[in-house]
């Protein structure tokens, strides 16, 4: 089995943050806070809206963890997560290279519900968005997290496993915490919507090249 480091930890956390799901939500979020002229209502939302996303993604993680060392399927558990990798990449670098309709994206029919809360820009509101997207974008993101439990789940210490955890869904949401200051000190959330549309594809050919490359060094190491 392939070990966890610190470096894999990182760049496989920076990977998966640069997914479109969570970055279209919080720059449509930021967005319409601007339009009502209220930083300060903008910065305590988009907070509220990361932590909540950060804080559902590790309690998952920790449930599945802890669901897999009490049942003894770690090694399975890891040869599965292998090839679902590998598989999930395979549709990215297809909807990359053909400029297919993601497959692996937030279902349209959720949008309206979403789009519903972004508009009500409330702290109430931004606690159940940040639950929904880490719900509905799990098919975006979970190819690698998949992977990173597996990997936690071999270690012999669970304390080290749950640190690992954290370390990496802090990394998953750094960028969103970027985006959301450099907005509010001034910087037009419209240059990263530009930035998310027009670098699509690039995510996601990246995002599936990684997730092969992940899949197979699983499988041969």
């Amino acid at each position: 089995m392939t070990d966890i480091t610190i470096p894999l930890i990182i760049g496989s956390a920076m990977i998966d943050s640069i997914n479109p799901c969570a970055f279209a939500v919080l720059i449509f979020l930021i967005m319409y806070l601007l339009a009502i002229k209220n930083r300060q209502k903008m910065l305590l939302i988009g907070l509220v809206y990361i932590a909540v996303v950060f804080a559902v993604y590790f309690l998952a993680g920790l449930g599945l963890l802890s669901f897999i060392a009490s049942v003894h399927l770690t090694r399975f558990f890891y040869f599965f997560t292998a090839g679902v990798a590998i598989i999930l990449g395979l549709i990215n670098l297809k909807n990359a290279i053909f400029n297919d309709k993601p497959f692996l994206a937030i279902p349209e029919s959720r949008k309206p519900l979403l789009q519903k809360y972004i508009k009500k820009a409330t702290l109430s509101a931004a606690l159940i968005l940040g639950i929904l997207v880490a719900i509905f974008e799990l098919p975006c993101t979970g190819g690698v997290y998949l992977a990173i439990l597996s990997m936690l789940a071999g270690k012999n210490s669970f304390g080290s496993a749950v640190f690992y955890l954290l370390f990496y869904n802090l990394i998953f949401v750094l960028p969103l915490i970027l985006i959301l200051l450099a907005v509010y000190f001034g910087l037009p959330p419209e240059k990263f919507e530009k930035w998310r549309t027009e670098k699509k594809k690039i995510m996601r050919l990246i995002l599936g090249l990684f997730l092969i490359g992940l899949g197979v060094l699983m499988l041969v190491i």
